[in-house]
């Protein structure tokens, strides 16, 4: 069965791209373009992992990332990856505050993207 990702990002070029390149490594994706829509998703169906842009509108990634820690059962604990073109605006320190668990900067690299997912997902973690 392979693994399930929401990505989470406003950008439809950034949003299309990272689904086909996490397609090709057998995993399944669906996408939403803000914060509020994962939490709707995250009601109705289970993932392995979410990506998730940090500036999105309605509630950002932040916010959203408090959000789901603060849910019951295995959603509190589904590993979560930001992608920020703000990077800099942001410590680690903030970062693991709001429940993510590692970041990755834009413009994406999509080698480091594969990369951080599998160590994620590939363990079965």
């Amino acid at each position: 069965m392979s693994k399930k990702i929401l990505v989470a990002e406003d950008s439809s070029v950034i949003q299309n791209l990272t689904k086909k390149i996490l397609t090709l490594q057998n995993y399944q994706i669906s996408a939403v373009k803000n914060g509020k829509q994962v939490i709707d998703k995250l009601g109705n169906e289970a993932f392995d992992l979410i990506l998730m842009d940090i500036h999105m509108p309605q509630m950002d990634g932040m916010e959203c990332a408090r959000t789901i820690r603060q849910m019951t059962g295995d959603i509190a604990n589904i590993p979560i990856i930001a992608i920020t073109g703000n990077a800099n605006n942001y410590s680690m320190d903030d970062f693991k505050e709001a429940g993510i668990n590692e970041f990755i900067p834009k413009p994406l690299n999509y080698d480091n993207l594969v990369t951080v997912v599998n160590n994620y997902l590939a363990n079965g973690n």
